[in-house]
């Protein structure tokens, strides 16, 4: 594994490394690897490589695109046949691999063939089945130590125990994983031990083969530091509900999330975004570059891209802002529907790149982006990774980011240009806090390294706790097996044998969704009674029937989480277990099947709730500063098979409305600042028990009335020095304490 730093000329050390490679003999004078194979996740890095090595190759027949270009076949055919023939580089996108196997199933040719394998971007795409199936390809194939002969018919016996040696390491691949953001999947498959002659473990981590991290590319001038002029804002809004009717009993969770996103996509709060983005566009960055600096505004949804769109084309119409041109980006078509906030002139409309982009005419969109025809490029998971523009000065970021995803779309500003380093780029961000911003850049500062290894043993106990969930026997795994590697298969033959555990997961799942909902009925209605031990029965039933439905949903999100480790460990570790990859292979095709059907969601209504108040406030302009001392280890992956459910809260949608402008009415505090107080202040009065006593014996109005309010008030009163300004919010504002108060209450009685 090699970590270079976004920006550093990752694809031009790709390049001269393929170049390399495919000119290396041994010797008796053959060449050391047949073809070198470079794979990457993302077709606009694809694009860029072949651009790169066509500047290292020129001559015919050397560089193979595998591109999906008219009259020239499918990619999974030019594919076999660049194989076939031993082109010497080969560029594909990983997704052609899943269909190459039908392809050149038959050829005999390419089982004592040696391969290199370079991984662009390497993360979970290359560590997953797909990777998998990229071994079956260039492997021996069939039966093991034999060739696939088109005369022999093979069992599914056969095939599996080709897919078991698949997973063991190859004496004829080689694989070179280029990667500026590794995961902790990344580290542990591509990694080199530094004692190669003992196992992986908290002493003998797998680590990366070379280094060029951010730090010395920044240091070094390669790269630029895209956290300096980082600038976050706070959006601050409340909302009301236009008819004062009987509230909807919902799921809490599912209205916080609905409801942000209703306001998310709200005219308004689009249009004081967009206002200040251009603004600050026009005075801070545009005359940067000689007039030829760019920015991006990033979004969380295709839907809030087009409506970004929309909004600053009529922005900077109405100021007449000539000089400034906007594209945007996102996949596919997008359609707005009556739920959607301000959207009854846009419903029966589809949006798409080209019509929302007329001045593109059919060219590339990196290249009309590089023109002096837009200045700025809205986004929508798009062009957020492996996009190369060392022009772009700003990003105006209103998505939420972390991890390698956060560094690796920050980093789309570190290029370097002509007088960049000297004026510096911007951020503006409108969701994230800075802290978390740091949090995310620490890990990839100077070199990642890995915290501890997995624990390949894990997988034995999911194994053995998925079989005995009694949704599935063993004999129709083995018939699914045998089922599924037959050719011509149907897909109903494959839904036909996951058929019976399907019905045993709906069955059990709408039973015990009816049996809660009663059980829970009974508990409250025995509350009523005071009867302590009809109460305490009750409970117990309520918590069975708990118990049972919790079961069902972890069971499902096991299904998954045994098909991923497995997937990545066997790729380290050589299992050579039939077992595990029968379960895999059905755990694969079983869970999309468990669908709660029979389960009614709730729809929730929002069509009376309005945008009363709203407020765009710039917090702070800041450096924020990388620390060079610390450990920060990526962690591997913890907790296997341990999913725990997650309560349905209901809550009334009113009360859900005053929490949320609890939290976002006021600029001084974080959304953590505020929680942590509550929970402080709760813990405080539950030391009370006088207080719990009457909060558990009485109605919350009368508990209310007692000694609670004295005890919070002394709450507040004693509180530390950090809760300082809470504090000082809290006892000079009447209602806000009131509300406060409430939220304590709540937290206190649950």
């Amino acid at each position: 594994m090699i970590q270079h730093s976004a920006g550093s000329g990752k694809s031009n050390s790709i390049a001269w490394t393929a170049h390399q490679l495919s000119s290396l003999y041994d010797e008796k004078g053959d060449k050391q690897f047949h073809s070198v194979i470079i794979v990457t996740d993302r077709t606009v890095l694809d694009d860029q490589l072949q651009d790169t090595i066509y500047q290292f190759e020129h001559m015919d027949g050397v560089v193979g695109r595998i591109n999906r270009n008219e009259g020239e076949g499918s990619k999974s055919e030019k594919l076999a046949k660049a194989l076939e023939s031993a082109q010497p580089i080969i560029i594909v996108t990983i997704q052609t691999f899943p269909f190459v196997m039908k392809a050149i199933e038959n050829n005999t040719n390419l089982q004592e063939r040696h391969y290199a394998v370079i991984a662009d971007e390497a993360h979970s795409s290359q560590t997953g089945s797909t990777a998998r199936q990229l071994k079956e390809v260039l492997m021996m194939g069939g039966k093991e130590n034999a060739p696939l002969d088109t005369d022999e018919e093979l069992t599914s016996e056969d095939i599996l125990d080709a897919a078991v040696a698949s997973r063991r390491v190859s004496s004829n691949l080689s694989y070179f994983a280029f990667t500026a953001t590794p995961k902790t999947k990344t580290l542990e498959l591509f990694g080199r031990l530094p004692n190669p002659n003992e196992p992986a473990s908290v002493d003998n981590k797998p680590e990366a083969y070379h280094v060029y991290s951010m730090r010395q590319a920044i240091e070094e001038g390669f790269i630029l530091d895209v956290l300096k002029n980082y600038t976050n804002y706070k959006v601050a809004y409340n909302l009301a509900q236009k008819i004062q009717g009987e509230d909807q009993e919902v799921d809490s969770k599912k209205a916080k999330v609905k409801l942000n996103q209703w306001v998310r996509l709200h005219d308004y709060n689009i249009s004081q975004k967009v206002q200040v983005i251009v603004e600050h566009f026009k005075d801070n960055v545009m005359g940067l570059l000689g007039g030829q600096a760019k920015a991006m505004v990033v979004t969380s949804s295709r839907k809030e891209a087009v409506r970004y769109k929309m909004a600053m084309d009529k922005y900077i119409t109405e100021k007449g802002y000539q000089r400034i041109h906007a594209m945007v980006a996102f996949s596919g078509e997008v359609e707005f529907d009556e739920k959607d906030p301000n959207s009854a002139s846009l419903l029966g409309e589809k949006f798409t790149e080209p019509n929302m982009n007329p001045n593109l005419k059919g060219r590339d969109m990196r290249k009309a982006f590089d023109s002096d025809d837009y200045q700025v490029m809205i986004v929508a998971n798009k062009f957020q990774t492996g996009f190369d523009q060392p022009k772009l000065c700003a990003m105006y970021v209103d998505k939420k980011l972390g991890g390698v995803e956060c560094v690796q779309t920050l980093s789309r500003l570190n290029r370097t240009y002509p007088s960049k380093a000297e004026t510096g780029t911007f951020i503006l961000d409108f969701f994230n806090e800075p802290e978390d911003i740091l949090e995310s850049f620490r890990a990839y500062y100077q070199t990642a390294e890995l915290a501890d290894v997995s624990d390949p043993n894990l997988i034995f106990e999911l194994f053995e706790k998925l079989r005995a969930a009694g949704i599935f026997t063993w004999q129709e795994v083995e018939q699914f097996c045998s089922v599924f590697f037959v050719k011509n298969k149907s897909n109903a033959a494959i839904a036909n044998i996951c058929k019976p555990a399907v019905q045993r997961w709906q069955q059990r799942y709408k039973s015990s969704v009816e049996a809660l909902k009663q059980a829970k009925e009974m508990f409250e209605r025995t509350k009523k009674t005071g009867d302590s031990v009809l109460i305490g029965n009750a409970e117990q039933s309520f918590k069975d029937c708990k118990t049972e439905k919790d079961a069902l949903d972890i069971f499902k999100k096991d299904l998954g989480t045994f098909v991923r480790f497995y997937e990545f460990m066997s790729q380290i570790v050589d299992y050579d277990d039939k077992d595990l990859e029968k379960l895999s292979l059905y755990a694969r095709n079983l869970r999309p099947m468990l669908r709660e059907t029979l389960v009614e969601e709730d729809d929730i209504d929002l069509n009376s709730v309005v945008l009363s108040h709203y407020r765009l406030s710039a917090i702070r302009q800041q450096d924020l500063v990388m620390e060079t001392e610390g450990e920060y280890g990526l962690e591997p992956g913890e907790g296997l098979g341990s999913a725990t459910p997650k309560d349905k809260q209901e809550e009334f949608l009113s009360r859900i409305i005053s929490r949320l402008n609890e939290v976002f009415i006021t600029d001084e505090l974080t959304d953590k600042d505020m929680v942590n107080y509550a929970y402080t202040i709760r813990d405080k009065g539950s030391e009370n028990a006088s207080v719990m006593s009457q909060i558990q014996n009485n109605t919350a109005e009368q508990a209310m009335l007692g000694d609670f309010s004295k005890a919070i008030d002394d709450a507040v009163i004693d509180s530390s020095d950090a809760h300082q300004n809470q504090m000082m919010q809290i006892l000079s504002d009447p209602n806000r304490a009131s509300a406060f108060a409430r939220v304590v209450f709540d937290l206190l009685k649950q």
